[in-house]
């Protein structure tokens, strides 16, 4: 029997913009669409963050995401649902004073940042281990404030999906699991190709996978034009998968995608191709330990 392997379908991200992916979903109904798209094409897990509806920056505002996870569900109850909590973590340093906050700083309180999934309940958050630089921002998730917020997430009875960017991240990870601050077994995500983090290759991966603390879930994606082939890298490597528009805009190199649907489909058939099959979303949730919301 083939190796079940979990797809999640990052939808629309908070970094890629419509001028660079014209397909791109801002509002809440058509990141839904997409989300309910995708799904119906073998994701098991729906990534989803949201964007001000006239400006298309991301948000953190709570009415977006009840809008965006009313119209998920009013169509599909079985898709896993994962919200963000990176937004609130970039801190731009003024060219003058560089202790003073810049135009594109987001930097908050560690319980804004879960605001939204205490109230919502998903089945899985995000939780960023990585502080590092990206673009003219500084990403800052500080020790203190992941321990703020991954109590509140265990709290709110939702699985942490662990973002790697690199093999510090890791290091700080297995500390939290010792301190017990972070249960095992992990639920990784890991991120390779964003420029200062993880370099997009086989040997990284690899690195990174055995490093991982014993019965670990993981999956693993790529940036950019690393984007298939970091896919079949992590499915080779035993883990799962990851593919949607807030990580590539392209379907195939000069080729635009239209949808997230269209880049799970080509995904879809990768897996087929290798030789391996898709975990429908109660499969996904077998492998995971997550039951559904009562």
């Amino acid at each position: 029997m083939a190796r079940k392997t979990i797809l999640t379908a990052a939808i629309t991200g908070n970094l890629m913009t419509p001028e660079i992916s014209p397909h791109l979903p801002v509002t809440t109904e058509q990141i839904a669409r997409q989300a309910l798209d995708a799904a119906a094409e073998g994701a098991a897990i729906v990534h989803l963050h949201v964007r001000d509806p006239e400006t298309a920056k991301g948000s953190m505002r709570l009415d977006l995401y009840e809008d965006l996870v009313t119209r998920i569900r009013a169509e599909n109850d079985d898709v896993l649902i994962n919200l963000t909590t990176g937004e609130g973590g970039r801190f731009v340093p003024s060219d003058d004073d560089p202790q003073q906050a810049a135009e594109g700083s987001t930097l908050c309180a560690p319980e804004t940042r879960v605001a939204h999934v205490e109230a919502l309940r998903p089945d899985i958050c995000t939780l960023d281990f990585n502080t590092m630089w990206s673009g003219a921002a500084s990403v800052i998730n500080s020790p203190r404030n992941l321990e703020i917020m991954a109590e509140r997430i265990y709290r709110a009875g939702v699985m942490p999906e662990i973002e790697l960017f690199d093999s510090g991240d890791l290091h700080m990870v297995k500390d939290f699991v010792a301190r017990g601050i972070i249960q095992t077994p992990l639920m990784v995500q890991m991120v390779l190709g964003v420029r200062f983090g993880a370099v997009a290759n086989p040997a990284t991966m690899a690195y990174l996978v055995s490093q991982l603390p014993q019965g670990t879930q993981w999956a693993a994606f790529g940036i950019g034009r690393a984007a298939f082939p970091m896919l079949a890298q992590a499915w080779l490597l035993g883990g799962h998968v990851r593919i949607g528009m807030e990580d590539t805009a392209y379907l195939a190199k000069g080729e635009h995608c239209t949808s997230n649907a269209q880049l799970v489909r080509k995904a879809a058939r990768m897996i087929d191709d290798l030789g391996g099959a898709l975990a429908t979303p109660d499969e996904a949730r077998d492998l995971l330990g997550i039951a559904r919301k009562a």
